[in-house]
């Protein structure tokens, strides 16, 4: 079985890099996501697609989850039998701990794809606010993909692409928007020595906002437009899928933008996903009505 673990910070593009990879696969594939937050959304947006996806929600690949993790893969191996597994780690995963548990499982056929945001790679990496995970990530990647080019210059681009030879001189680096390859991935490699970064504790706070029932899309847009403006806190993240009364929506906030389109299926059960720092909670809750927050 082949193994891809598709990793970046939150944002970066990691659930629509798979949705582009898996157009072509003519293989068994099973992708096993590792969601922030405790109402996990990727998974749900890649399955509509028909792949099978397990999900394995609140938080990081760390120390913590680790045990979790390697049971859920035991269990996809047996259950599904894939010929290809891919793995997207949450945005604050530790891909040495990936690493580390798929090493314990003894699978060997391993490729790391590390996606960055040209929009906000520079900032993060200089301000070193992601901790050295951020650095953990890019130096254990086989390929690494500088993604949403379109909305950077091409200085800020060569910044970039010298930032991450410097942290890994051997790794493949390439150009997209919007995750999109044209290039067939790198065949993948046996298991070798992994490069462990110093252990990290997220620091974040979430926000899992359930709803129920048709939720005004006005209210929900509102939310995300407001929260890309800073006026509910430092918020680095968020998604959401909900069942609007306008019929199912999909949004998503990252690099200070904030994107909506119509969600392919109906949506059984309506959230919003929150990531960020100071977040104000009691005003968040407001804009849509909800009365329970999952912290």
């Amino acid at each position: 079985m082949k193994v891809t673990v598709v990793c970046g910070l939150l944002g970066a593009g990691k659930t629509t890099f798979i949705q582009h990879f898996l157009k072509g696969a003519g293989e068994r594939t099973v992708v096993l996501v590792n969601d922030f937050g405790k109402a996990g959304i990727d998974g749900e947006i890649i399955s509509v697609k028909g792949i099978e996806s397990v999900e394995l929600p609140s938080g990081c690949v760390c120390c913590s989850l680790k045990f979790d993790l390697i049971t859920t893969i035991q269990r996809v191996i047996k259950d599904f039998s894939p010929e290809h597994l891919i793995i997207e780690p949450s945005g604050v995963a530790s891909v040495s701990g990936v690493l580390e548990a798929l090493e314990i499982l003894n699978l060997k056929h391993i490729a790391v794809v590390g996606i960055v945001d040209a929009v906000e790679f520079l900032e993060f990496y200089e301000s070193g606010m992601f901790g050295s995970y951020f650095e953990d990530q890019i130096r254990n990647s086989d390929v690494l993909l500088i993604n949403k080019t379109d909305l950077v210059d091409e200085q800020m681009a060569d910044k970039t692409a010298a930032a991450i030879e410097q942290l890994n001189p051997g790794a493949l680096v390439y150009r997209t928007v919007k995750a999109g390859m044209d290039f067939p991935l790198p065949e993948a490699r046996e298991m070798a020595l992994f490069k462990a970064g110093e252990p990290f504790h997220c620091r974040f706070d979430t926000l899992s906002i359930p709803l129920k029932g048709a939720t005004e899309i006005s209210k929900v847009q509102k939310l995300f437009d407001d929260m890309c403006r800073g006026v509910c806190g430092k918020v680095i993240r968020a998604k959401a899928l909900v069942q609007t009364d306008k019929g199912p929506y999909r949004f998503d906030l990252s690099s200070g933008r904030v994107d909506s389109a119509p969600f392919d299926t109906p949506v059984a059960k309506s959230r919003i996903v929150i990531i960020g720092e100071v977040l104000k909670k009691d005003s968040i809750a407001k804009y849509i009505g909800a009365a329970n927050l999952l912290l």
